[in-house]
C-alpha cells in the first residue's frame, strides 16, 4: 500500500516444518489479509500474496517440493485439528462483499481487485465515493513512471508543477474508486488518509503532503523514499545483519511504533517490505508506509479484525482479540529475520503458518544463534512472547539491555497510564501487594520506569494527575484526538 511494494521473487517451495522452523529459507508467498476491501477476483484464490521469501531454498534447482501436507500430523491427533485458516478465511469474503465471477487465468492482485469490482452491485450503485478532497491534481503534479504496486493501489513517481514543492518530486499512491466496493473499503481509505495527515512529523514516518481525487481514483501525495525496501538491504547483505547493523535499524522501527502507540494507532501490517531508506545511502534514515491497514485504538480497546500479514501476524491476532501489543510481535519477526536470516515461523500453507505461530516456539539452537549475544536473544524472546502481557511495549523495548543507550531519549509510554489507572481502581491489598513486589523489581526494569518518571516532570519526587495530563498533551497529535487516547485521564481524582 504505501510507495513500494512487494516484489514477485521466484522461489522454490520446501516441505512444511511441523514445528514452524524448519530449514530457515524459502517458503511460499506470503498472505496478506485485508478485509476491508473487496480484492479479490472470481476465479483468483481468496488470499492475496506478496513478496515470496527472501533466503534460498535448500532442495537443489529444478527439484520440486513435496505435495501440501503437514508431517506427522496423523501421529499426533486422532483426528486432524480444524485448520485455523478457514475461519480467518470465511471473515475476509464475508466482509469482502459480493464479486463478479470473471474468465480467464487470475490476474495480478490489483487487477484481480479491479475485475472483482467490477461487476457494480446494487450496494456498490449506492456507495458514497466522494471524499471531499480537492480536484485538482493533474494541474498540480506531472505524474511519472510506476514504482511500486500493492493490493488497493499503485504508486507513481510525480513532478509537482505549483505550490511550495514546485520541482520536487514526490510519490503518489492512486487508488481506484472502482475497486471500492465496500463501505468498509471506503473508510479504510478515509482512515489512511487521515493518520498520515494527524502522524506526520515523526522523522522515521513517510511525510504525507495532501490528498485529491477525481472520478476514478484517490491521489495520496506523499514523500519520495528512494534507497529501497528493508527487505531489499537484507538480501543485499546476504540475508542477515550483524547485531550492532540490526540494531540501528530496530531503533528506528521501535521509535516511529512507539509514536503512534502513543498517539492510538496500531498499525497492523509491520513487515520489512513496508520500510523504505530516504536515499541509497548506507546511513540513510528508514521510514514505515503504508498505514492502509492502520486503525485507531483506545489504550483499554481490543480489535477483532484479521488483517495483516501471514508471517508477521500475531497470536492474539489470530484470537480475534489484539491492541496494540500486535505490532511489536511483528517487530520481533523482522528482529529474528534480521539477526539468522530465515522466519520463526514457517511453513508451506497459510495453515501450517497460523498453526506455528499459535503453537510453535523459535528456533534458537541452530546457526548462528549459537554466537548471538545472550542479549540479543533475550530481547526477541521478549518480543514473541505468545502471551501479550508479558510482550515488551516499543519504548520498553528501547531500554532493554541489548539496545540501551543513555544518550537516546526514552519516548513517553501510553503503558504507564493503563497501570497507574489500574492502581487507583485497585483494592487496599492489591495495592499492598504491588508495593511489595515494586521491591523486587531488577535494575533493567528500573531503568525503564526511572525514565518514565522523569518524562512527568515530577515536583519534589511526586507526580500528580497533571502531571500525567500535561505530558500527554505535550505529545498530543490529531491521531490522539480521534483515538480518544486522553479519556484515559478521566480518573477519580479523590484518590
Amino acid at each position: 500500500m504505501g510507495h513500494c511494494c512487494s516484489k514477485s521473487i521466484p522461489v522454490v517451495n520446501t516441505e512444511e516444518s511441523p514445528t514452524g522452523n524448519g530449514v530457515s529459507t524459502a517458503g511460499p508467498p506470503p498472505t496478506t489479509y485485508q478485509p476491508h476491501s473487496a480484492n479479490f477476483a472470481g476465479g483468483a484464490t481468496p488470499l492475496q500474496s506478496f513478496a515470496a521469501s527472501p533466503f534460498q531454498s535448500p532442495l537443489p534447482a529444478g527439484v520440486a517440493p513435496s505435495p501440501a501436507r503437514t508431517p506427522g500430523r496423523k501421529f499426533r491427533w486422532p483426528l486432524p485439528p480444524p485448520s485455523p485458516a478457514k475461519p480467518i478465511m470465511s471473515a475476509i469474503l464475508r466482509r469482502r462483499g459480493p464479486a463478479r465471477e470473471t474468465e480467464g487465468p487470475a490476474p495480478i492482485p490489483e487487477e484481480g481487485a479491479a475485475a472483482a469490482a467490477g461487476g457494480g452491485g446494487e450496494g456498490e450503485r449506492g456507495l458514497d465515493k466522494s471524499f471531499g478532497y480537492p480536484k485538482n491534481f493533474g494541474a498540480k503534479y506531472e505524474l511519472g513512471k510506476e514504482i511500486g504496486r500493492g493490493h488497493f493501489g499503485h504508486t507513481c513517481f510525480a513532478k509537482c508543477k505549483k505550490g511550495e514543492l514546485k520541482g520536487h518530486s514526490v510519490a503518489v499512491k492512486i487508488i481506484s474508486k472502482a475497486k471500492m466496493t465496500t463501505a468498509i473499503a471506503i473508510e479504510d481509505v478515509r482512515r489512511e488518509v487521515k493518520i498520515l495527515k494527524a502522524l506526520s512529523g515523526h522523522n522515521n514516518l513517510v511525510k504525507f503532503h495532501d490528498a485529491f481525487e477525481d472520478a476514478n481514483n484517490v491521489y495520496i501525495v506523499m514523500e519520495l523514499c528512494e534507497g529501497g525496501e528493508l527487505l531489499d538491504r537484507i538480501l543485499a547483505r546476504g540475508g542477515r545483519y550483524m547485531e550492532e547493523d540490526a540494531k540501528t535499524i530496530i531503533v528506528q522501527i521501535l521509535s516511529v511504533v512507539s509514536y503512534c502507540h502513543l498517539q492510538g494507532v496500531v498499525h497492523r501490517d509491520l513487515k520489512p517490505e513496508n520500510f523504505l531508506f530516504v536515499t541509497k545511502d548506507e546511513d540513510t534514515p528508514m521510514k514505515v508506509i503504508d498505514f492502509g491497514l492502520s486503525d485507531f485504538i483506545r489504550p483499554d480497546q481490543r480489535l477483532n479484525d484479521i488483517v495483516g500479514s501471514a508471517y508477521y501476524v500475531a497470536p492474539e491476532v489470530l484470537h480475534r482479540s489484539y491492541g496494540v501489543e500486535a505490532d511489536l510481535w511483528s517487530i520481533g519477526v523482522i528482529t529474528y529475520i534480521l539477526l539468522c536470516g530465515s522466519r520463526p515461523f514457517w511453513a508451506r500453507t497459510e495453515s501450517g503458518i497460523f498453526r506455528s505461530v499459535l503453537r510453535a516456539d523459535p528456533n534458537f539452537d541452530d546457526s548462528p544463534w549459537p554466537i548471538v549475544t545472550p542479549e540479543a536473544k533475550d530481547f526477541v524472546r521478549r518480543l514473541l512472547n505468545k502471551d501479550h502481557r508479558k510482550r515488551m511495549t516499543a519504548a520498553q523495548a528501547l531500554t532493554h539491555p541489548w539496545l540501551r543507550d543513555e544518550n537516546r531519549a526514552v519516548p513517553l509510554d501510553i503503558l504507564i497510564y493503563k497501570l497507574v489507572k489500574s492502581y487507583i481502581h485497585a483494592t487496599p491489598f492489591k495495592r499492598a501487594a504491588l508495593k511489595a513486589l515494586s521491591k523486587a523489581l531488577t535494575e533493567d526494569e528500573l531503568v525503564y520506569l526511572k525514565a518514565q518518571f522523569r518524562l512527568l516532570d515530577p515536583k519534589n519526587g511526586c507526580v500528580s494527575l497533571e502531571n500525567f495530563r500535561t505530558a500527554l498533551m505535550r505529545n498530543a497529535t490529531d491521531a490522539m484526538k480521534e483515538s480518544k487516547v486522553s479519556d484515559i485521564l478521566n480518573l477519580p481524582t479523590t484518590h
